[in-house]
């Protein structure tokens, strides 16, 4: 490993929360990384105790968690490094969870696990009560050791059978990366072969001696943990990411361009949201947009205004799949693309969910159960000086800096003063 990469990859293991502005991928850089940055033989690290977090102190140097982690669990171990009280590139939980009013800060695409932690509850303007539990909020892990729990309602992923009790950051990452790209257009997803060089999450292409990583590490075909009895089926999509993605999109969107194989891949473990597709019963996802869709895509701006542009139409809030693509270098290009929907491109389940968590119910984008995103020009809130976006039907129970951080600190004013849900991206209804 190259000094600079040396460097890095032992500031990330040793859960330091300084934010650096260039790409830090060292650690893991696309493969399996160092041993010791995950396990220990002992539960000791020069001559002291390893000191997770709360639920290890009572362990004494000479025993060891399961699998040997240093943290109690997989996810644990995992959040050691991915989580902090800090933003951070490669966070994904804030940690400690910030208190009542105050929201999560980690502003990756996939979102911000600490939501799950995070409860909320309501009165209408009709007299209505509502409640929003944290565990309603996303991918319900299992880390002891931060607080968190399985999922106390569903007890299998929605339309599959994967156990909620076994959910944990291995279910989809596989901790050792043996998943790689040999070669471009990305036609190959084996677990040995040419040696892993580098990140499968930015860009880097496969050389002749070469492979790179998949994206972010997701486990392929017949990927299975040993903690759990359930193989995958279909292999990681292709997708590049901006080498800073944990950012507020106050003023620019955060493009990750996703490829072949997004929809597919969620289908491992809801399999049924995907068997039903063309029965009406489920949304259509990983199939071509009709050309109405993609055209309402490129008018809408907002609530009321339908004058946009395609070279200008992309949101984050409202992503997609482009086109059905394995070219990385393809995917590569458009990181920085403010361009539109095209009709061979494809709505994918990331379209509407966050892949981790979000502030609202099935961790979604954004608000689904609500008539307006803002009110007044303004993000609703318990704390909104506007009488009615002061109702719980809009807030869900949420301050308006938790409202707004949920839109990744958009300016309530990109959007109409009375906005609608933006399923009008592409149906167009408001």
């Amino acid at each position: 490993m190259k000094k600079i990469e040396l460097i890095f990859g032992i500031i990330i293991a040793l859960g330091m929360t300084a934010w650096f502005p260039c790409r830090v991928s060292a650690f893991h850089d696309g493969g399996v990384a160092y041993c010791d940055g995950c396990h220990t033989m002992h539960n000791s690290s020069g001559g002291a105790v390893m000191n997770a977090r709360s639920g290890q102190g009572s362990q004494t140097i000479g025993t060891a968690n399961g699998y040997l982690l240093q943290g109690s669990d997989q996810s644990s171990t995992c959040l050691k490094c991915h989580s902090g009280s800090t933003a951070g590139s490669y966070k994904i939980a804030t940690y400690p969870v910030p208190g009542a009013g105050s929201p999560p800060l980690q502003l990756t695409p996939g979102g911000d696990f600490a939501w799950l932690q995070k409860s909320y509850s309501w009165t209408t303007s009709y007299g209505a009560s509502g409640s929003s539990p944290g565990e309603r909020h996303g991918h319900n892990i299992v880390a002891a050791d931060f607080g968190f729990v399985a999922d106390a309602t569903l007890t299998a992923a929605p339309g599959g059978s994967y156990p909620a009790a076994s959910l944990s950051c291995v279910s989809c990452h596989d901790p050792h990366g043996k998943y790689r790209i040999n070669s471009n257009p990305a036609t190959s997803f084996a677990t040995s072969g040419k040696p892993i060089a580098g990140s499968g999450s930015y860009g880097d292409l496969p050389t002749a001696s070469e492979a790179v990583g998949v994206y972010r590490l997701l486990g392929g075909k017949l990927y299975q943990p040993k903690s759990v009895n359930y193989a995958f089926t279909y292999d990681p999509p292709v997708a590049v990411a901006p080498s800073t993605y944990n950012r507020a999109e106050d003023t620019t969107d955060t493009r990750v361009v996703y490829g072949k194989g997004t929809t597919e891949w969620c289908a491992n473990c809801h399999e049924l949201f995907h068997s039903n597709l063309g029965s009406g019963l489920v949304h259509p996802a990983g199939v071509s947009v009709y050309s109405t869709i993609a055209s309402n895509y490129n008018m809408y701006v907002k609530t009321g205004s339908t004058g946009g542009v395609k070279g200008t139409a992309y949101t984050s809030m409202v992503p997609f799949q482009v086109d059905n693509t394995n070219d990385i270098s393809t995917l590569s290009g458009k990181t920085s693309s403010t361009a539109g929907m095209e009709t061979n491109d494809r709505v994918t389940c990331l379209t509407c969910h966050r892949a981790h968590a979000s502030g609202w119910d099935s961790m979604t984008r954004w608000n689904n159960k609500a008539e307006f995103l803002t009110i007044a020009g303004e993000y609703p809130g318990t704390d909104a000086t506007d009488p009615e976006g002061a109702y719980g039907q809009y807030h869900g129970g949420k301050t308006k800096a938790e409202v707004a951080k949920t839109f990744y600190d958009r300016p309530a004013g990109k959007y109409a003063s009375y906005q609608r849900s933006l399923c009008n991206k592409c149906h167009i209804k408001d």
